[in-house]
């Protein structure tokens, strides 16, 4: 088979199709990059975190594909996936992943060298996440250290170091993955009981809404500490009330554990983490005018 006919294969194995993933991603460092600069970041770096943020969940999505591809044929939503199914081999696969990575990394290149170091614990989180699902109760806080990890990064391109207020911004942001990815894992769970995957929908149990609005609430309640710390105004913390309303209409969605309406809920979370950088947005602009 050419080049050109796999080509909609890896494409399909790095999720384009499917940009949450990707935006799950960017909002946070968007979040951190605005903070970091006042509103007023150079385009240069807007831009390598943007494309770099692409290529690096493209890159997760393989890696987490090869690592659960003894998995993926057992779950009703996954097992029609590329590595599931055969058409994509590991070789393919692997090679992808690390291209993907390869890019990653010469994109920050021109950036300090603090960026440079820490994109080596990135990739590592990034590279390991996947097999986390097999001993920790809670493997999607470990996601929201792997997503939230362009918060210190960006940071450091901005002002050379990376200042408290990223590694609180940080963990908001594994309270808010931990939340998004409960209701993504709420989907999956009877299939995931079945062969012994662990996740927060199955450790929270019963308790698994209560945990994810409770989740909500730290991650919005540590980015208003945030906003008081670095002297944010109205505007932001606005953001941080609309994103409280958006989490009060998951609430509303995976109240039932509908399959269908943890997944919507899920899918919706673009719309909190762009209400939160709405309102950073305005606060740096309303405080030019």
């Amino acid at each position: 088979m050419m080049l050109s006919d796999r080509l909609p294969l890896y494409a399909r194995l790095m999720r384009l199709d499917k940009p949450i993933g990707t935006l799950l991603l960017l909002w946070p460092t968007l979040w951190a990059l605005w903070i970091a600069a006042d509103g007023v970041p150079p385009l240069h770096i807007l831009f390598i975190f943007a494309l770099g943020t692409l290529l690096m969940r493209s890159a997760g999505c393989v890696i987490n594909d090869y690592a659960d591809r003894d998995f993926d044929g057992h779950v009703e939503r996954t097992r029609n996936r590329p590595l599931a199914t055969g058409v994509v081999s590991t070789r393919e696969a692997l090679l992808l992943a690390g291209g993907l990575s390869l890019l990653a990394f010469v994109l920050i290149l021109p950036l300090n060298s603090l960026v440079i170091w820490l994109s080596l614990p990135a990739l590592f989180l990034a590279a390991s996440y996947p097999y986390t699902k097999r001993f920790f109760a809670i493997p999607q806080a470990y996601l929201g250290i792997a997503f939230g990890f362009g918060i210190p990064m960006g940071f450091a391109a901005v002002l050379g170091e990376v200042p408290p207020v990223a590694w609180v911004m940080l963990l908001a942001n594994i309270f808010w993955a931990v939340a998004y990815d409960t209701e993504y894992a709420m989907v999956d769970r009877p299939d995931d009981l079945k062969i012994g995957i662990k996740t927060s929908a199955i450790t929270f149990g019963r308790f698994d809404v209560a945990a994810v609005m409770l989740c909500y609430a730290v991650a919005l309640g540590l980015l208003a500490a945030v906003g008081m710390a670095t002297g944010r105004g109205p505007a932001f913390h606005l953001g941080l009330l609309g994103a409280a309303g958006v989490a009060g209409y998951h609430f509303l969605l995976i109240r039932e554990r509908d399959r269908a309406n943890c997944f919507k809920a899920f899918r919706h979370n673009n719309w909190l983490g762009a209400v939160i950088f709405a309102g950073i947005f305005i606060d740096d602009l309303l405080r030019r005018l």
